[in-house]
């Protein structure tokens, strides 16, 4: 039986995003998104905000960092990842989280990606809606932007 483990999701970030290092150099960006739901009950219009935890690698945890902060929108396509561990007083713990494939920036300010929407990033380069390569988190080289360093958009 086949396997799908996809995620696509719209919401605004919960805080700005933190970016550190790993022990091996690799840049990991760990932030919050909050997706709305809108429905109608007898009870009329109700709403629901579900918290989602994402964790972005490479030259994406990077640009995330960068020019993301708390309440911008953001498109997110990754996969669910579930991390069990122990904490130092026994009790165990688990945690479901998104790992960030691709992304694209929307609103305002955005940049000008198709039809008017924002620039995006995948795991395979810099796109315009192209998908995330299967495994990959973000290998970008200083030679994917212009000579100034900006997102070329």
């Amino acid at each position: 039986m086949a396997n799908l483990n996809k995620v696509f999701l719209i919401g605004n970030l919960t805080r700005d995003p933190e970016l550190r290092a790993t022990q091996g150099g690799s840049n990991v960006c760990k932030f919050g998104l909050a997706i709305n739901r809108r429905y109608t009950t007898q009870q009329g219009q109700q709403e629901e905000t579900t918290f989602v935890d994402m964790t972005a690698f490479g030259r994406q945890a990077e640009v995330i960092q960068q020019y993301c902060t708390k309440g911008k929108p953001l498109f997110v396509e990754g996969r669910l990842q579930f991390s069990t561990w122990e904490t130092k007083d026994g009790q165990k713990r688990s945690k479901l989280e998104v790992i960030v494939e691709n992304f694209q920036f929307l609103g305002a300010g955005a940049g000008a990606g198709a039809q008017g929407g924002g620039g995006s990033m995948s795991g395979g380069g810099m796109a315009r809606g192209a998908p995330a390569s299967s495994g990959d988190s973000g290998g970008y080289g200083d030679d994917d932007y212009g000579a100034d360093g900006e997102i070329p958009f």
